[in-house]
């Protein structure tokens, strides 16, 4: 729940955040996972949320960007870049917030 994404993002005790940070500094995922010496179940998770978005045909340029980082070998800061630069969109075109 929302403890859990708490913790996950905030505690310097959490196994996906320490791969994260370390990823940030330069490591790849596969030293990143060697380093924390624990299953780092956040890429497992964003693998499965990419394959998600390609069945779907779901543009979701944050769950992109983190796939060409951990899995194709793109530098976070340029992934960084990139998202930034985007063309902004209206992503609730086609929501309906009406109570049905």
């Amino acid at each position: 729940g929302m403890g859990d994404l708490i913790v996950t993002c905030a505690s310097k005790h959490s196994r996906n955040r320490r791969a994260g940070v370390l990823i940030g500094k330069g490591y790849t995922l596969d030293e990143a996972i060697k380093e924390v010496n624990m299953v780092v179940e956040g890429a497992v998770s964003a693998k499965a949320a990419y394959a998600l978005t390609q069945k779907y045909n779901v543009d979701a340029p944050i769950i992109e960007a983190v796939n060409k980082v951990l899995f194709e070998g793109m530098e976070p800061l340029d992934a960084m870049k990139n998202l930034m630069k985007r063309r902004l969109t209206n992503e609730y075109i086609d929501l309906d917030w009406k109570d049905e």
